[in-house]
Formats: C-alpha cells, structure tokens, sequence
C-alpha cells in the first residue's frame, strides 16, 4: 500500500501475477485515517498486513465476511428474496461497472482502456473482463447508444461521398 502514490501493489495474486490498483484521493484518504487509528490502537502489530485485526494478525476471509454482513445489517441494506446476499468481491464487480459507465459517458475510448481495467480486475486480457458489460442495464443502454452514434455517424460519411 503506498498511500503517497495512491497505489495498491497486488503481489502474487491468481496465477501468480502482480500488478498495480490506482486509488481514487477519497479513497486514499480514508485508509489514510484507516492507517493512523490502526497505528494508535496497535503500535507493534504481529504482521506486515496493512489491514489487521485487533489482535495485529492479518484479517481472515472468514472475519471480513462476518464484519460485511454486519455492517450491511447495520446500514439497513437488505436482500430481496430470491437474491444472494452482497459479498466484499462484489465490490470489484461495482468498480468494474462503474468505470465502464464513466468512460462511456465521457465518449472515451472504452476499447483503448480495457486493457487497463483488466490489469486492475487481476484478468489476464480484456476478454475476461467483458462479462462485466452485461451485468448493467445502464451499461448496456450506453453501450447501445455509443455503438448507434457511431454507426450513424458511419452511414453520414457514406452519404457525403
């Protein structure tokens, strides 16, 4: 974790592959609070982890999902039935949907940029990260909308020749 950069340092994750997660400034300033309680509360921790339990072990799969559930109960975020409970690696999916929604709406060049997106997700190429485009309906709608203006725009160029 390198907060003054705002870069997380994925190191040997599925496939034993590393790679760097840029950080939106909210969300470094956050585990940048996260940090100096973390220091005050646990100045000698029994780990190098940057998130630890009160103990200054690393956290536990088992632990992260438990305190999740919690605080979805706590936040009044419920489940409607039929539907699976959210989970933390659902987060990933969020930002994956998320970030697609931005670049369409800036007009970016999606296809230019999923290699990126695909580095931060962990996936070894952008066609594993292209299931994401189907999970969103908002998503899709820009998509459909990009793809029209573009053929549009083609079909205008045809007609001036």
């Amino acid at each position: 974790m390198d907060l003054d950069a705002a870069l997380i340092t994925v190191l040997n994750s599925k496939f034993g592959k590393s790679r760097l997660v840029p950080l939106h400034p909210a969300t470094t300033g956050m585990l940048r609070r996260y940090a100096d309680r973390r220091d005050q509360l646990c100045p000698a921790p029994a780990a190098g982890a940057f998130f630890i339990s009160t103990t200054g072990k690393p956290l536990l799969i088992t632990s992260i999902d438990s305190v999740f559930a919690r605080l979805l109960a706590m936040a009044g975020i419920t489940t409607p039935p039929g539907h699976a409970r959210p989970r933390v690696h659902d987060l990933r999916h969020t930002m994956a949907v998320r970030t697609l929604l931005e670049w369409y709406r800036s007009r970016a060049d999606v296809a230019a940029r999923m290699p990126s997106l695909s580095t931060w997700l962990g996936h070894g190429d952008p066609a594993s990260t292209f299931w994401y485009l189907h999970a969103s309906p908002e998503l899709l709608a820009l998509a459909a909308r990009m793809l029209q203006d573009s053929q549009e725009g083609h079909e205008s160029q045809e007609e001036g020749r």
